[in-house]
């Protein structure tokens, strides 16, 4: 067993985009990395770069069963397991009437599922060594939505809904939970081969046409940079005041900004209407959060 007392990182998808810069800037910082990917030769890049640093995995997130492989390896290899990022997952376009049952599924089972199985895997290990950090990639589009993008959004409200509730479950252990919320970035994201569309409903062209043609165009010139992505997320895991959601690129921070002002509006302007479903003249309800 190598053991020593640099960071260890586990990444998802740790091959190519934000996954990849994060790998990059990890072990450029001396550290460790387990990384995963469908196809192993993904990583020779890095890994002629790197050396024993890097411990390369072939995996599908979609294969929970697998997760507790890819941790036990991690601990054979460096003794410790510090982050665990889960990054692995894709893009689906296609509006409501369009997606199949199984691709909704595919959708829940890259960006909830696969999470959740590595995150039962390391906690243990965390909990144990009263430290530790996960970081949940999600997406503007886990805090909002729109036509075209809902199978998406759904794996990745799942998954945020899921890690607030984490967070406050591993607090008291020393452990922190960190959401992130990119825009676009420079990856391969929107890459034809990558990002997966719908057969199309003629029906709804005119709704969904201009958001499919736009998720193609933004293929290489995304105005994000995976880099400077990588160095921001580690630079918040390391403040002490750090939030539980981070949104990661300016047009995340307008969207975002946009939405949780008209969701607050929203409330205040039906607030008398909704508190009048209560029965008259009870306290307000005790709860433990």
């Amino acid at each position: 067993m190598t053991t020593n007392d640099s960071r260890t990182w586990i990444i998802t998808g740790a091959s190519s985009g934000l996954g990849s810069a994060l790998a990059e800037a990890a072990l450029r910082a001396g550290e460790n990395v387990v990384g995963t990917a469908r196809r192993i030769d993904r990583f020779d890049a890095l890994k002629a770069r790197h050396g024993r640093r890097l411990l390369a995995i072939e995996h599908d997130v979609r294969d929970t069963s697998g997760a507790g492989d890819v941790v036990r390896r991690a601990i054979d290899e460096f003794g410790r397991v510090d982050v665990l990022v889960n990054n692995a997952g894709a893009g689906q376009v296609g509006a409501a009437e369009e997606i199949t049952d199984g691709e909704l599924r595919d959708m829940l089972e890259q960006h909830l599922l696969g999470p959740a199985a590595f995150v039962r895997e390391v906690l243990p290990i965390m909990r144990r060594r009263g430290s530790g950090a996960i970081v949940q990639m999600s997406s503007q589009g886990g805090r909002m939505s729109f036509p075209a993008v809902g199978s998406y959004s759904a794996g990745k409200f799942a998954l945020e809904g899921w890690s607030e509730a984490l967070a406050g479950e591993v607090a008291p252990f020393g452990l922190r939970v960190l959401i992130v919320e990119p825009s676009r970035f420079r990856t391969e994201f929107n890459a034809a081969d990558v990002l997966r569309t719908a057969e199309a409903n003629a029906s709804y062209a005119e709704v969904t046409g201009a958001v499919r043609a736009n998720m193609s165009e933004a293929d290489g010139v995304q105005e994000g940079d995976p880099e400077r992505a990588a160095s921001v997320i580690r630079e918040v895991l390391e403040a002490p005041d750090a939030p539980l959601r981070l949104p990661l690129g300016a047009e995340a921070v307008r969207n975002l900004t946009r939405t949780y002002r008209g969701s607050l509006d929203d409330v205040q302007k039906w607030a008398a209407l909704s508190e009048s479903a209560d029965f008259p003249g009870l306290r307000p309800a005790a709860r433990p959060f």
